[in-house]
């Protein structure tokens, strides 16, 4: 009776083990009081607020970790859609200012909160003229551009200053063909910098412009 009671000792308390860990789950989990001393984290996005007109607010974080318990008993979780990290960028100056991460959520209560606040850099959008570049892409020394025609010639562009001021200038790539023949389509312009890679967060207008090119044989 001992060799059997030996033998199946191993199997006997995995089931106890299961046994207390069922009781456990059904007496804690559906109980309201207890239940509701459980802390629930939410990642959330941090939006900026009140950003004057002809302003850009950027910050490095843009996600804030927010824990709370909830004090309404037997209510459901809160949602990440009902809770809002906010900066307020009211009243800044152009500049660098450290401001605290605001909470906007229901009736919880708030035991952490991480960022508790962000380095803002508040920068003017300016604006910008610059004229359309052609670049041709693609090696066919038989095949050369007898006419070309951008239309319109130019475009405008705007950026918060300290990316504007890395573009040098505004290019339209068109890819030279096999053959001779007409190119006539619409091609998005790109603000390059001097190493004429692409300047992320500018906007150009018009986002498409016209370019019309004659390719002919060289010999012509």
């Amino acid at each position: 009776m001992l060799q059997i009671f030996r033998k199946n000792f191993g199997l006997k308390l995995i089931s106890v083990a299961l046994a207390i860990l069922g009781w456990a789950y059904f007496r804690f989990a559906t109980n309201p009081v207890i239940a509701a001393r459980f802390n629930q984290q939410l990642s959330v996005p941090i939006v900026a607020v009140h950003v004057p007109d002809g302003f850009i607010v950027r910050y490095p974080e843009k996600q804030a970790v927010v824990t709370i318990a909830s004090n309404r008993g037997t209510a459901p979780a809160v949602k990440p859609d009902d809770v809002k990290a906010v900066v307020d960028a009211g009243n800044h100056s152009p500049g660098v200012y450290n401001v605290p991460v605001e909470l906007v959520a229901p009736n919880v209560v708030v035991q952490s909160l991480s960022p508790a606040s962000e380095t803002i850099t508040v920068e003017r959008i300016e604006q910008k003229t610059f004229p359309l570049e052609l670049h041709y892409t693609g090696e066919h020394a038989n095949i050369v551009a007898a006419s070309t025609r951008v239309s319109p010639a130019g475009a405008v562009l705007r950026a918060a200053s300290s990316d504007l001021e890395h573009v040098t200038g505004v290019r339209v790539d068109v890819g030279i063909p096999n053959a001779p023949g007409k190119f006539d389509a619409m091609v998005r312009p790109v603000a390059i910098d001097a190493s004429g890679v692409e300047v992320q967060g500018v906007q150009v207008a018009p986002n498409l412009v016209r370019v019309q090119v004659d390719f002919v044989g060289a010999s012509h």
